[in-house]
């Protein structure tokens, strides 16, 4: 949980200001708080929703269940239809490390890659607590209490078309809203407010121009050119949200992520020119999460994953899903790495396939045997075929032993 700064909230009103409007002075504590974007909407329905309900039908958010549901539906077609009180909605923004912050390991070993974004703690954690505080301080500035509602990335709300017409930025055309100023490596966060604060403008301007680096950079081709994506085919929903196996044509794509994916906003002309890459201080890199060595990973049990994780967005995937990318990720990378990281690979990825006890791991690892062709692989895989009992992993390594 975050630690909010020590000032009372009664002394923050006292501090303020006396001459600020009340949005000033909620803009004021929101920027005490730690959010580097703030910005105020109106709640009348978003311009996006009928797009929403058309990515919907045409299924491109894959097993995501849950953003098919009446209230996901219903709620980003109408603020209202959440808060019937609404009056404004209060919009914030919240920096993250960029990817650039740390360079990759240079020593001897197989490195996968987690999303920036994740590198330190549960922004959902992170970032409630804020918003909990600067609905407390609305309310003992003005006197009263007031129906409110709180969301980050949790609640039904289109965040990025409520962003734009707050005046934070632009939604690019990697999905991703933009901020010319602080490009896109921030947390949305949304204040449904029964009160009324002054309304900022919407941020107008399309700065994507011509540009399709992001499109261009894909490695799975999931960015449409309607500024939409498919889900089901993005690494950072192959990575977290998918829970099953990734699908065989898909995991070669995945390259060396174990958790999200950084690309499109890696190679965004707006991320270039950002000097302050470090985000909030709850969000700084732990030690040994941006690059983990996919070696050491493939040997963490339930205990151990548990205690590197604890209180990391990583946990979302669980044991066995984040296993499983490890799992893929050594396959690609012993493949373009040489000899000897492909012996050492083998050996990490015999001994799940023989020992792990999640089915899913076994699968993932002996694709990745597959992959790798050496002859220690297949020894590997025949060995694996004798005593394997469950029929998909048994199936996954038939096919690898048949490539």
């Amino acid at each position: 949980m975050i630690s909010i700064p020590t000032r009372s909230i009664s002394h923050s009103i006292a501090v303020v200001n006396e001459g600020m409007s009340l949005t000033d002075r909620v803009k004021n504590e929101a920027h005490r708080l730690g959010f580097q974007l703030l910005g105020v909407t109106t709640p009348e329905p978003p311009p996006h929703s009928a797009v929403y309900e058309e990515w919907l039908q045409t299924e491109r958010h894959g097993e995501m269940a849950y953003l098919a549901s009446e209230r996901a539906r219903q709620g980003r077609a109408n603020p209202l239809w959440i808060l019937p009180e609404c009056r404004s909605i209060l919009v914030l923004g919240i920096r993250y490390p960029a990817p650039t912050l740390i360079a990759a390991p240079t020593s001897q070993g197989i490195y996968g890659r987690i999303s920036s974004y994740a590198w330190g703690g549960d922004y959902h954690e992170g970032i409630v607590e804020r918003l909990k505080v600067l609905a407390a301080f609305i309310e003992a500035d003005i006197g009263r209490t007031f129906p409110n509602r709180w969301y980050t990335d949790t609640g039904p709300v289109m965040e990025r078309d409520l962003a734009q017409r707050a005046g934070l930025g632009w939604i690019g055309k990697n999905t991703c809203l933009i901020n010319p100023y602080l490009g896109s490596y921030f947390f949305l966060a949304e204040i449904l407010l029964g009160i009324k604060l002054d309304s900022d403008m919407p941020f107008a301007a399309d700065r994507c121009g011509t540009c399709t680096r992001c499109i261009d950079a894909c490695p799975t081709e999931c960015i449409r050119p309607d500024r939409t994506l498919d889900a089901s085919r993005c690494i950072s929903y192959l990575t977290i949200e998918l829970k099953g196996a990734i699908p065989m044509e898909l995991r070669s794509q995945a390259g060396e992520w174990v958790f999200g994916c950084d690309v499109c906003q890696q190679v965004c002309p707006w991320n270039q020119h950002i000097k302050a890459q470090e985000g909030d201080p709850v969000f700084a890199p732990r030690n040994k999460v941006p690059y983990p060595n996919l070696l050491t990973e493939l040997q963490l049990s339930p205990q151990a994953f548990n205690r590197k994780f604890k209180g990391s967005p990583v946990k979302r995937a669980k044991r066995r899903g984040y296993l499983r990318n490890v799992a893929v990720a050594a396959g690609n990378l012993a493949v373009v790495q040489g000899s000897a990281v492909a012996e050492a690979a083998v050996e990490a990825l015999s001994k799940v396939l023989h020992k792990d006890p999640e089915a899913l791991v076994r699968v993932h690892a002996a694709w990745a045997l597959g992959e790798i062709r050496n002859e220690g692989a297949r020894r590997a895989l025949v060995d694996a075929r004798r005593l394997e009992v469950d029929k998909h992993v048994l199936s996954e390594i038939q096919t690898a032993l048949a490539d």
